[in-house]
């Protein structure tokens, strides 16, 4: 049974890594190889699947999270992540520094992918954890997960977009509806996990060579106008994107692609970094070696988090090309449930087996598409069902799972206590919000 084969594939890597101690590349790679020869993929073939798991998600996330952290650690070597955490301190007080973290967080996640936003806001994060002396996961856990509920619940982002088109559903009301879900609970679960028992438990360190060790004096800092325009710089290039191809989707104008080109992650990321290094080097008296420097540490401690990311990426492209996913979609066909709650369960049963948040709303969007029409379900409540689903249970088989893993500087298990819980509960969440929406929208209507 294919479902079996995931479980003990999980089971697998959890033992190679907490009693064997295995190194996550390997180990990933390993069992990736495994599942290939279970499920019956050719072994000629092997190197090839592994080759386009990793250069796949590599290729997604490697520019993005290269040059984010290059960006990160300028600013940190400047004193600009400082300098702005400060006047978070000021602003909010280390009693609500949470409340901080999780208002930045939704404002830039809104339109940035998870990623993206992530690597813009940790350095932040990272500082104020140094500054304050606070639990590594007391700050940035709030962050990551009030990211996570923006970039799994609405659009722009990359899966409700999708299924948007698919259901033939309204961008701008799913987005709208969705805000009314996705904000409260974020922000509940942002605020509760980091006091749970479990989670309190855990005081991880910050992780080498992303962070600078150094404590600046208030005359040594880069001004609050300066850091805060860099940092915001790439939001405002993204979230510009963004918002021209929701006002003008469909137009083949050469406006419009050029702000899509400037506003895509990697450039606008790219064009921060060039900001940076003159804005934190010749201009405030640092010279571009110094700068070079920083960039180079940066670069230097992303390797071992690109690496597994990318094994990880492998080890989600051999359960996609081993049939999991055709085998769950043929076994969920026919089922009589409410399609809200069917789309729901289909994604979040793909999320579990595949890892893949993008395949699991494709896939179940696909299924319950035939559903829709006469089942008087409101298309932006279905593209929402699918997208809480797709939040589900993220573990071993997720790339991004690695990355909260090693930016957080956690063990295997307790990743899977701090992030594949809080996915869950936001999953369970979000379906429980979208099915009072829908009776709330079926109320209007009548």
């Amino acid at each position: 049974m294919p479902l079996l084969v995931v479980g003990i594939s999980v089971l697998v890597l959890l033992l190679l890594m907490t009693r064997l101690k295995l190194n996550g590349f390997a180990a990933l790679l390993l069992v990736a190889v495994g599942v290939a020869l279970v499920r019956g993929i050719p072994v000629a073939e092997i190197p090839e699947v592994l080759s386009e798991g990793i250069g796949g998600q590599i290729g997604d996330t490697m520019l993005t999270i290269g040059l984010g952290a290059m960006v990160g650690r300028v600013m940190g070597d400047s004193g600009a992540a400082q300098r702005i955490a400060d006047r978070l301190l000021a602003a909010f007080g280390p009693r609500w520094v949470q409340v901080a973290m999780v208002v930045a967080a939704m404002l830039i996640g809104v339109t940035m992918f998870y990623e993206v936003a992530f690597v813009i806001i940790v350095p932040v994060a990272f500082t104020l954890v140094r500054v304050t002396g606070a639990n590594l996961l007391w700050v940035g856990l709030p962050m990551s997960i009030a990211l996570s509920t923006m970039h799994s619940f609405l659009p722009p982002h990359p899966g409700p977009t999708a299924v948007a088109a698919t259901f033939d559903a309204s961008s701008g009301l799913t987005l709208f509806y969705g805000l009314f879900i996705a904000v409260p609970a974020g922000a509940l679960i942002a605020l509760l996990w980091p006091r749970l028992p479990f989670v309190r438990r855990m005081n991880p360190e910050l992780p080498k060579g992303l962070v600078s060790k150094r404590v600046f004096e208030a005359d040594e800092m880069p001004g609050m106008g300066w850091s805060l325009f860099v940092a915001l710089f790439p939001v405002v290039l993204i979230a510009g994107a963004a918002v021209a191809d929701m006002v003008w989707a469909g137009s083949d104008s050469p406006v419009l692609h050029t702000v899509e080109f400037i506003g895509s992650a990697p450039i606008a990321l790219l064009l921060t970094l060039l900001l940076s290094m003159w804005v934190f080097g010749p201009r405030i008296g640092r010279s571009l070696g110094e700068v070079a420097d920083s960039c180079k540490s940066a670069a230097s401690a992303m390797a071992m988090i690109l690496l597994v990311i990318g094994a990880g990426g492998a080890f989600k492209q051999v359960l996609i090309d081993g049939g999991i996913s055709d085998y769950i979609k043929a076994a969920t066909d026919g089922w009589d449930i409410s399609p809200l709650l069917l789309a729901w369960l289909i994604a979040a049963i793909l999320r579990i087996a595949l890892g893949s948040a993008t395949v699991a709303v494709v896939t179940a969007s696909g299924v319950v598409l035939p559903l829709l029409a006469g089942s008087g379900a409101h298309p932006e409540m279905m593209v929402l069902a699918v997208s809480c689903g797709s939040i589900a249970f993220s573990h071993v088989n997720d790339p991004g799972f690695w990355m909260f893993k090693e930016y957080f500087n956690l063990s295997v298990i307790d990743a899977i206590k701090a992030r594949t819980t809080y996915t869950t509960t936001l999953a369970v969440l979000g379906l429980g919000g979208v099915l009072a929406m829908e009776g709330v929208l079926d109320a209007l209507s009548l």
